[in-house]
C-alpha cells in the first residue's frame, strides 16, 4: 500500500487475516507440492488396483496368487521396506538435530535397503519367468502382475536416486538443519512407496 494511504476497514481486516492464517505447510512449501504429486500417483495406482480387481473377480482361470507366486521372498521384501521407513525417520531426525554422521548412516541404510529391494524384485521376476513361463503378453494375470510390480519398482528406483542425491549432498556438508525440509520431502515419498508395496503384497500376493 502506498505511503500516506490508509487502509479501509475491510482492507485492514483482509491484511490481518493474511497475517493470522497459517500456511498449509508451515516452513516447507515443498511438502504441499509433494502431497499434490503423491495424490496423483495414488490415483494412478488406484486405477491399477481397480483394473486388477475387475479382471480377476469373474475370471475362473485366475490362479491362487499365494500358491502360484510364492510369498517367502515378497514377505522379506515387505519387511525390509517397512524397516527402511524407520531408517528414513531416523535420518530426518538426525539432520534436524545437526547430527551429520547419524544422518549419513541412516540415509545410507535407506538407500541400501532400496537397492536390496530392487535386486530381490529382479530376482523374483527372473524366477517367475524361468519357472512359470510368465510374461507380459501371456495372459491377464501376468500382465497385471508385471504392470503393478513394475510400476512399483520404478517408484522405488526414483526414491533410491532421490535419497542418494541427498546422501551425497549431506556428505559434502550441504544439508544443514536449515535444509532439513529436503529430507522431509524425500521421507514423504519413501513412506508412500512403502505403503504402496504393502498394498501390492496384500492384494496381489495374498488375496
Amino acid at each position: 500500500m502506498p505511503p500516506g494511504v490508509t487502509a479501509s476497514a475491510p482492507d485492514r481486516g483482509a491484511l490481518l487475516a493474511d497475517r493470522l492464517e497459517p500456511p498449509l505447510t508451515p516452513g516447507n512449501p515443498g511438502v504441499l507440492g509433494m502431497w499434490t504429486f503423491l495424490a496423483g500417483d495414488a490415483m494412478i495406482f488406484g486405477a491399477g488396483f481397480a483394473a486388477y480387481g475387475a479382471l480377476r473377480i469373474n475370471n475362473l482361470n485366475w490362479p491362487a496368487p499365494a500358491d502360484y507366486l510364492g510369498i517367502a521372498a515378497p514377505a522379506v521384501m515387505t519387511f525390509i521396506l517397512i524397516c527402511s521407513s524407520f531408517t528414513m525417520v531416523e535420518a530426518l531426525d538426525a539432520v534436524r538435530r545437526g547430527m551429520q554422521p547419524k544422518f549419513r548412516m541412516f540415509m545410507a541404510l535407506t538407500v541400501l535397503v532400496g537397492l536390496v529391494f530392487l535386486g530381490m524384485q529382479a530376482f523374483e521376476w527372473n524366477r517367475l519367468t524361468a519357472e512359470k513361463g510368465m510374461s507380459l503378453q501371456r495372459d491377464l494375470f501376468d500382465a497385471t502382475f508385471f504392470i503393478l510390480t513394475g510400476f512399483q519398482a520404478c517408484q522405488v528406483f526414483a526414491g533410491v536416486v532421490f535419497n542418494s542425491v541427498l546422501l551425497v549432498r549431506g556428505s559434502m556438508g550441504r544439508i544443514p538443519p536449515a535444509k532439513a525440509g529436503l529430507v522431509e520431502i524425500a521421507g514423504l515419498y519413501w513412506h508412500f512407496v512403502a505403503i504402496l508395496w504393502i498394498m501390492i503384497f496384500t492384494f496381489v500376493y495374498l488375496i
